[in-house]
């Protein structure tokens, strides 16, 4: 039904916050790296609630004329639209979340691993 809407909502604010921290003064490449994992996190939640849309669009779900959510017609429908939002929407956008945390997490071993390789070695 709408269950798009919550990933959806969540890259909005993290894309604003992407753009806040762009504009930020502290130009360090530490701060350049972690907008640049803001922005995988953005377009991985906006590129997964695109394709849900469509899905939605092509089943109906969503339609071109007010209320736009086929589920918005009757209060009993639209009552089960928010427990969807409230529960697939939501399990969607964390498991979204969790999956950008794990890939930061191996991008930060990768980057920590090649910095380690590139300093000079002690000789004894």
């Amino acid at each position: 039904m709408a269950c798009f809407v919550v990933p959806a909502a969540e890259g909005a604010v993290v894309k604003v916050i992407e753009q806040k921290a762009k504009k930020s003064s502290e130009n360090t490449e530490a701060c350049a790296r972690r907008v640049e994992r803001l922005g995988w996190l953005s377009k991985m939640l906006w590129g997964g609630s695109a394709l849900l849309a469509f899905e939605h669009v092509w089943h109906g779900e969503v339609v071109p004329f007010f209320p736009f959510l086929s589920a918005m017609a009757t209060p009993a429908d639209a009552a089960a639209m928010f427990g969807e939002m409230a529960t697939t929407g939501v399990a969607m956008a964390v498991v979204v979340t969790a999956a950008w945390g794990g890939l930061c997490a191996v991008a930060n071993a990768i980057e920590q691993r090649a910095a380690s390789e590139q300093a000079p070695a002690l000789e004894v």
